[in-house]
């Protein structure tokens, strides 16, 4: 059994970013399904990511509920920064406020993590 924490960065513009993020939640629910102790954060850019995923059009909308217990939170600076963080609250997401008003790469990497980004 591993530790994994994918983190999401990609920005939702483009198709390269749709791809990014099909790959973090594909790879999340394989982990999971493997039995393996997952986190997913969103970070950066990536904070845009958790009200489009709330939206039951979206055509990964189903993957990111079926995620939602491994979802740890998004950065809360960035969230702020990018204007997202009334949808990440409203999302019921965790802002995260690890290192200062960031999340925090070091405590994952402490808490024995294996970082996977997108």
């Amino acid at each position: 059994m591993s530790n994994i924490a994918i983190v999401i960065l990609t920005d939702t513009e483009g198709s390269e970013g749709l791809g990014r993020v099909v790959n973090a939640l594909t790879a999340a629910k394989e982990f999971k399904e493997g039995g393996d102790h997952v986190k997913v954060a969103f970070t950066g850019a990536g904070t845009k990511w958790v009200g489009e995923l709330t939206k039951p059009e979206h055509k990964l909308h189903s993957v990111f509920n079926e995620l939602k217990d491994q979802i740890t939170g998004a950065c809360s600076f960035c969230a702020g920064a990018f204007g997202v963080d009334d949808s990440v609250q409203s999302a019921g997401v965790n802002l995260l406020e690890e290192y200062g008003t960031n999340m925090s790469f070091r405590q994952l990497i402490q808490d024995g993590y294996h970082v996977l980004t997108f």
